[in-house]
C-alpha cells in the first residue's frame, strides 16, 4: 500500500503523528502537506493530493486540517475519490468496510494525536467487504460518469 498524506497549517501535529504511524507500520508514504504554521488554503493541498490518488499514483490518502471538513469537501470534488471525515473508531472501520473510502479526513482541532493514530491504524488495516457494498459504490461511479 502507498499512502499520500497532506494537510494545511492546522493539521501539522496530527499529520506528523500519522507519518510516524505509517513508518512504524512499514507503509510507504509521501507527505505533501504544508510545512508552515502560517495560514494556508486547504484546497491548495487537498485537490492536488486527491488527483494523485484518483490517478492511481497512491492507493489511499490521509488528509488533515483543523476540522477535517474542508479537506473532505475539497477531496470529494475529484472524480473517483471517496473521502470520509472520521473522528471515531467505529466510523473508521465502517467507511472502509462499507464505502471503500480511499481518503481519510481528520480534524486536529477535533481529536487528539492518540485518537488520530488509532483511527488511522484501523482505517489502514480494514478491508472493503465488497458484496452489496460494491453495488452501492458502482452507483456512485455511474453518477460521476454522467
Amino acid at each position: 500500500m502507498k499512502v499520500l498524506i497532506t494537510g494545511d497549517h492546522a493539521g501539522m501535529t496530527l499529520r506528523n503523528e500519522v507519518a510516524n504511524l505509517l513508518e512504524e507500520m512499514g507503509i510507504e508514504y509521501e507527505d505533501a502537506g504544508a510545512s508552515c504554521t502560517t495560514s494556508v488554503d486547504y484546497p491548495d493541498y487537498a485537490l492536488p493530493a486527491a488527483e494523485r490518488i484518483a490517478s492511481g499514483e497512491f492507493d489511499r490518502g490521509i488528509f488533515i486540517c483543523g476540522t477535517g471538513i474542508g479537506m473532505s469537501i475539497a477531496a470529494n470534488k475529484v472524480k473517483g475519490i471517496r473521502a470520509a471525515l472520521v473522528h471515531d473508531m467505529f466510523s473508521a472501520r465502517a467507511t472502509r468496510q462499507h464505502n471503500n473510502s480511499n481518503v481519510l479526513a481528520m480534524g486536529e482541532r477535533v481529536i487528539g494525536p492518540s485518537l488520530g493514530r488509532e483511527i488511522a491504524k484501523i482505517w489502514l488495516e480494514t478491508e472493503f467487504e465488497g458484496d452489496r457494498h460494491s453495488r452501492r459504490i458502482e452507483k456512485i461511479h455511474s453518477y460521476e460518469d454522467k
